[in-house]
Parts: C-alpha cells; structure tokens; sequence
C-alpha cells in the first residue's frame, strides 16, 4: 500500500480549503458601455441587456465579531492561512467594517452567552456551539433559524459553495460552517491484525461480511494470552463505555433520545438490542480492556493508545501521533441499522447567529466570503486526513462511508439523562437491561420535559 506523506495536524485541522469564487463581480458584461439607441429593428438583433454591479454596503466601521472557545484567527504560517488573511482585509476594505476573533475560555463561554443574549446585545455576531448546549438555546428562542439570513448555504457534496448547513436541531436547521470529512468510526491496530493473523476489516467491509457478528467473531480472536504467562496481554476492544453505547445504538437505527419529537428511547428494542450487546462484550464474552478498572470511566477513551487493543472506536480528531499504523472501517451495522447511520455524533458543534444580532443576513454573507480563497483540495479535509492516515484507503473509508453518516444526539443536553445510570446498573451491577430500561424511562421522561420541547 502506498503511503502518503503526513502533514501537520495542528494547522490543517480547521482550514478547509474551499471553491474559488470571482468575488460577486461576474455577470457584468458590458456595464462599461453606454446603452445603445435600437436603429434598426432587425428581426436577428435583440436589445442589449446591460446590469449593474451592486455596490457594497458601507456598514460604517462595525465591529464583527467571532467567537470560539479558541482563537480562530488564521495564524497565518501556511500558504492557505496567509491568503485568508489577506480576504479577511479585503472584505473589511470591501464593506467597511472590522473582524475581530474573539477567544471565551470554554467554562465562561455560554454562561456569557446566555447573559448577553437576554439583554438583547450577544457578546459575538457568530458564535461557535456545541449541540448539546445550544439545543437549550433553541428552544428558548435565542438562535436564529439559518432561513432568516441566508439560503446559500447548502449541503455537504456541494462543492460550489463556501459553507455547508450544519445539521438541524429539533427539525429546523441553524447551524453552518466549512465543509468537511470524517467522524467517529471502528480503527484497528494494523501491527496486531498482522501479527495475530487475523483478516483486514476494509477486504471484510468491501465484501459486505462486516456486521456485529463478525466484530465479535474478530475481537474473540483477538483476545489472547500470547507470552503465555497465564494473563491477557491482547484485547480485542476498548473505549469508554457511554460512548460505546451511543455508537452501536446509532449503528442499530435507535437513538437514546430524540429531540426532534421530545421522546426516550432507552426502552426503544433498537436501543435495548445494542446494550445487550455491549453487555455481552463486557461481561460475558470479556473482550474488552478496561485499564482503569472502571467500566465507566471516561480515561478509556484513550485506552487503545497503549497499543495492546485490535480494535477501538474513535473519532476522526483522537487518532494523531500513533505508534502503531492504523487503519479505519465504519462502526458496523446492527441487525437493524444501515450504512447511512453509523455513529452517533453528541459532539457535534458549529457556527450559529445570536437572536438580536443586527443585519444578521450581511453578517453571514461576510463571513462566507472571507473564505471565497483558492482551492487547494480535491475534497473537504483532504489535508487533514491525509496528515492522520498512512493509507490512502483510509482517507477514501472516512469520506466515502463514514463521513455524513453519524446521528446527532443529545442526550447530554438535558438535565440528569439517566444514560451513565442506565449503562451503571447493566455493565457493573449486572441487572437485566431491559428491566434497567424501564426503571430509567420515567427519570428519562421526566428529563425532557424539564428541559420542555
């Protein structure tokens, strides 16, 4: 296999280069021109049509500001970075006003938000947001559905435009930012699958054999002994447990709850097939490492780093600096999945427009063409993954099959969803889940409706 020469994770990570466009000049042909007076009337001559070029909106200096719990100033040391920049200076001259970045340490960021969005004066005119905190945001009425600035924004596969609509929050969408590849999928040690002999996961996912029966099959395999000194030293899996759940309930068609309509899902068959599942992965089968001795931590998210796990979810941004070489298929489908849902997504987060942010729809047009720069990649995050992968059939795994392909989910966003007590009682305290299932549905209900719909 070819290998493709790594690039710098840190800078590309947020620079998506994107389609260059003309800068809203073309379409003018012949403005420079005087009209012509019709002398003749010619059955083969047509009236020349002339337009005018739409001058800028003078927006007097305004300050517009952007915000993120980090800078999001283009540091300018790459090529890309620089040529924004000089965009950044361009548009500022184009409509007379100022960007300014502006950076919120995470744990003062929405309670700031939240302080100035009820005065009516946001501390940003963009503010970036995770889901989970900005689905309260929604429902009180304090973001601005995407329809009320702008209609450019279009979807994922659109090359032709500069952003791509984020996806929507309670069935309306109010989200945009740069496209872009990868999500959360099933890695696998490289070294160990050689090693221990065992089939490459992408000939078994191309021959369409890669379902949970075979990830067991496989992580069974993988669990050995093999300095035979009577304790595993090999483990077919790990992660942390909550994440683990969401996935494979993603990859069965459930969903632990559904903001969309307001409803649980814990007792949802799709939900209760996944964590029978996963029980089974822990405490019958016992494939999975837990290097804390604790089921439910979260340190083993990063588990796999050791280097003694074949197989480990992970998202796309968790996987730099390895030792060992990688390679990537998506989480497989359950028994009632399909390829079009293959994680669950509770991280995900964009750009939103504050309610009570004035000229919201030239906000965001500026914004968008501070990125109308050269592009520089055959598709969104070329770069970047490119820089995370040795392989070239892992960057085409994560932007053919796995990216667009994970289910937003929420459950974080409301007050005490019982998920951590759910999985608590099935995985350590060894109750039956479907009885776990409904003990938690009322707490689960009663959660939602605090956070109201």
């Amino acid at each position: 296999m070819r290998k493709i020469q790594g690039l710098s994770i840190l800078v590309l990570c947020f620079m998506l280069m994107l389609t260059a466009c003309s800068g809203g000049n073309s379409g003018n042909k012949g403005t420079n021109n005087a009209p012509k007076e019709s002398t003749t009337t010619e059955a083969t001559s047509a009236p020349e049509e002339t337009t005018a070029t739409p001058e800028p909106v003078d927006m007097g200096g305004r300050v517009i500001k952007i915000a993120a719990w980090w800078d999001l100033k283009p540091a300018g040391t790459t090529t890309s970075e620089k040529e924004r920049l000089a965009k950044i200076e361009e548009v500022e001259k184009k409509y007379n006003v100022k960007i300014e970045f502006v950076n919120v340490p995470f744990e003062e960021y929405m309670p700031k938000f939240t302080a100035t969005v009820l005065t009516g004066e946001p501390f940003a005119d963009i503010v970036q947001m995770e889901y989970k905190a900005a689905l309260p945001a929604v429902l009180k009425g304090q973001l601005l559905p995407l329809s009320e600035f702008t209609t450019t924004a279009n979807n994922i596969n659109n090359e032709e435009n500069l952003m791509a609509k984020a996806p929507p929050i309670a069935g309306e969408v109010y989200a945009f930012d740069n496209p872009g590849s990868g999500g959360t999928a099933m890695h696998y040690n490289r070294d160990l699958f050689k090693k221990l002999g065992l089939p490459d996961l992408q000939e078994l996912y191309t021959g369409g054999l890669w379902n949970w029966d075979k990830f067991l099959e496989i992580a069974k395999l993988a669990t050995k002994d093999t300095d035979n000194d009577g304790k595993i030293d090999v483990y077919g899996f790990s992660g942390w447990s909550t994440d683990i759940f969401r996935n494979f309930t993603a990859a069965n068609g459930g969903k632990i709850v559904d903001e969309a309509t307001g409803v649980q899902g814990l007792t949802d068959p799709k939900t209760i097939e996944a964590a029978e599942f996963i029980n089974r992965l822990y405490n019958t089968e016992n494939v999975v490492k837990v290097k804390t001795g604790d089921r439910m931590n979260y340190e083993e998210f990063n588990t796999f780093k050791d280097g003694d796990v074949a197989m480990f979810q992970a998202p796309v941004w968790n996987i730099g600096e390895l030792t060992f070489d990688i390679g990537v298929v998506p989480i497989p489908n359950g028994p009632q999945g399909s390829p079009e849902v293959t994680y669950a997504n509770p991280g995900q987060a964009a750009k939103f427009i504050p309610k009570g942010v004035k000229d919201a729809q030239l906000v965001y047009q500026i914004y968008e063409e501070t990125f109308d720069i050269t592009q520089t990649e055959e598709f969104p995050s070329q770069e970047w993954l490119e820089g995370l992968y040795n392989h070239e059939e892992d960057v085409a795994m994560q932007r053919d099959h796995i990216t667009g392909t994970g289910q937003i989910l929420l459950d974080d966003a409301y007050p005490e969803f019982p998920t951590g007590k759910f999985l608590t009682d099935i995985l350590v305290n060894n109750q039956s889940v479907t009885a776990t299932a409904e003990k938690y549905k009322p707490e689960a209900e009663a959660s939602i409706a605090k956070l109201g719909k």
